[in-house]
């Protein structure tokens, strides 16, 4: 494992540790670098209009598209760490 994915992991683990909750534009593209640096572009179909978190975090996530997991993966890093002070 490299040493970003390693840093992904734990960056992934810490999120849930966060001592407040981030708001919802933050969590949303928390959302989409996680799904971008770990399952790459999205995939499947939107969901439907009435699932209103369910678009939300599509459209978050197709945002990114063409975006490497690498930088993805950093970025994610980043955050975690801004938000933990």
């Amino acid at each position: 494992m490299s040493d970003l994915n390693a840093r992904f992991e734990k960056a992934a683990e810490d999120v849930k540790k966060l001592a407040e909750r981030p708001d919802n534009d933050t969590l949303l593209k928390l959302y989409a670098l996680y799904k971008q640096g770990s399952e790459g572009d999205v995939s499947g179909p939107k969901p439907g209009f009435f699932d209103f978190v369910g678009t939300a975090k599509y459209e978050a996530w197709a945002k990114l598209k063409g975006t490497k997991a690498e930088d993805a993966q950093q970025k994610y890093v980043d955050l975690v760490k801004k938000l933990e002070g």
